[in-house]
């Protein structure tokens, strides 16, 4: 008999130690739903109350962990036996141990709690007011935002929580699939790297004389430019982390601290590359998470209307469209745009160079293409001096645009923002000058390009435009946990 190494039965020892210490947590609701126990063994539920029934002879109690819109129905007879001990309300958390059983509803099983079994409870863990205002019934999501603590507690807000996280997990996979080194960039810099001015300044709360950090620093609104830095060294990055920006707006498509997906990859010459790339990473985290069912069933159950559900449903099939999406020039957006103007159904006609309206993608991406659109190589003097002149078969002197892309999404616009990134030292320094900018402050990122520099290009994707397009949510401020925007931040 061959004997295992010392080292190996160490490993193998703690293994079972982990899975030992694993199994001493309660199962969720989820697990005992999917690894259903044998019938008439003795079960223990936590959870809280969504709703309670009784009749004459038998009571019901609907208890959620959060972990899945199902719900386990906890059966009692003698209800008024039970009631009379205890006063049970939507929104308490509850532990019960009772007799697992087959369901004449239409859950196929169920927990039945006896009174009269000893080895039988039901306790109240966390008691609510009488007045908890989450109950069985349909709540406007703006009712909602007024219960920062609470909101999450609705089967719908849950569901879009649980959604974020495994969108988080499949893109995590798809990164590792396609070689790309996960990094963690700073969240608090010296640079603006929009160069729009719209930053938070950091300071220490009891300031002395002199800046902490020995010179003015802010809240990124962007990790692209440390990306680039870490993209020479290593080839292809990505992070997921928050960005924070100052800008006074209030619309159901902005949040001052918000998540946002960006990734910069080395040994790329031209946009196109960069479009297939982002077009392949949603796709493939829409078709991974729809293939597995789970979590895109639990996404469309939790909605309470049939419309709700029929609109997450047309959103997939939109992104998941056999037909690779379509990408068009800004000239060619602002020449389609115009000529529907010119038939009335939008107003005002727009020159070249003027910014391309929000309302105006919708329309591009919703009702021209019905698609997902790129975009590519806007007017120089819109995009950010970090991006080079568009490759030569598009380019006009004329009507100088550079190398770049928007992704325009039907019903939301702008998903993700991209561009080739300009090599040459002196371009760089020269649009810095042109644009007023403090090159000094900048030397830490002009360095990568007198040293090894490589082609390279990058995007960044809004992480909650992505949730809640696929998730169908109409205000971005719903699908993040603690939204913050101007004069938004109870807690």
């Amino acid at each position: 008999m061959r004997l295992l190494p010392n080292s190996t039965l160490l490993r193998l020892v703690r293994f079972v130690q982990l899975k030992a210490n694993l199994s001493s947590l309660n199962p969720t609701i989820r697990e005992i739903l999917n690894n259903p126990p044998d019938t008439n063994s003795v079960v223990t539920v936590n959870g809280h109350i969504k709703s309670l029934r009784t009749s004459k002879n038998v009571g019901f109690i609907d208890v959620s962990d959060g972990l899945s819109s199902d719900t386990l129905n906890v059966v009692f007879p003698k209800p008024d036996t039970v009631l009379e001990k205890q006063h049970f309300k939507v929104g308490q958390s509850l532990s019960v141990t009772g007799k697992w059983i087959e369901s004449r509803g239409k859950q196929k099983y169920e927990l039945q709690f006896d009174v009269d079994e000893s080895d039988h409870k039901l306790s109240i863990v966390g008691n609510v007011p009488d007045d908890f205002p989450i109950q069985k019934k349909t709540h406007s999501l703006q009712f909602l935002r007024s219960l920062p603590t609470l909101r999450h507690r609705t089967t719908g807000l849950a569901s879009v929580l649980r959604f974020r996280s495994l969108v988080e997990s499949k893109l995590i996979e798809y990164f590792d699939r396609n070689s790309f080194v996960k990094v963690s960039p700073p969240l608090i810099t010296s640079s603006d790297c929009e160069g729009a001015g719209e930053q938070f300044k950091v300071e220490q709360l009891n300031k002395s004389a002199g800046e902490f950090f020995g010179k003015p620093a802010y809240l990124t609104v962007s990790t692209q430019l440390h990306l680039e830095i870490l993209a020479h060294s290593l080839n292809r990055v990505w992070t997921l982390t928050p960005c924070f920006r100052a800008e006074d707006s209030n619309t159901n498509r902005h949040l001052s601290e918000f998540w946002m997906l960006e990734a910069e990859v080395s040994y790329v010459n031209h946009v196109k590359q960069l479009t297939a790339l982002v077009e392949d990473m949603i796709r493939y985290t829409a078709q991974a998470i729809k293939d597995e069912g789970v979590g895109y069933s639990d996404l469309i159950k939790a909605r309470f209307s049939k419309e709700e559900a029929a609109k997450v449903e047309q959103r997939w099939d939109t992104v998941l469209l056999l037909e690779q999406w379509p990408s068009i020039t800004y000239t060619e957006a602002i020449e389609i745009i115009n000529q529907v103007k010119c038939k009335g159904r939008l107003k005002g006609r727009l020159e070249w160079g003027d910014s391309i309206l929000t309302e105006n993608e919708k329309w591009l991406a919703g009702t021209h293409f019905q698609s997902p659109v790129f975009v590519t190589d806007y007017p120089s003097e819109q995009k950010p001096f970090y991006m080079p002149k568009s490759h030569e078969s598009v380019y006009d002197a004329d009507r100088p645009t550079v190398a770049c892309f928007d992704l325009i999404m039907p019903e939301i616009g702008e998903l993700v923002g991209g561009s080739m990134r300009e090599l040459d030292h002196d371009k760089l320094l020269a649009e810095m000058k042109n644009r007023k900018m403090n090159s000094a402050d900048m030397e830490w990122y002009l360095s990568a390009t007198l040293n090894g520099s490589v082609p390279h290009g990058g995007f960044g994707m809004g992480f909650e435009r992505l949730i809640a397009y696929l998730g169908a949510m109409d205000n971005i401020r719903d699908v993040s946990a603690f939204p913050r925007a101007p004069e938004l931040c109870p807690c």
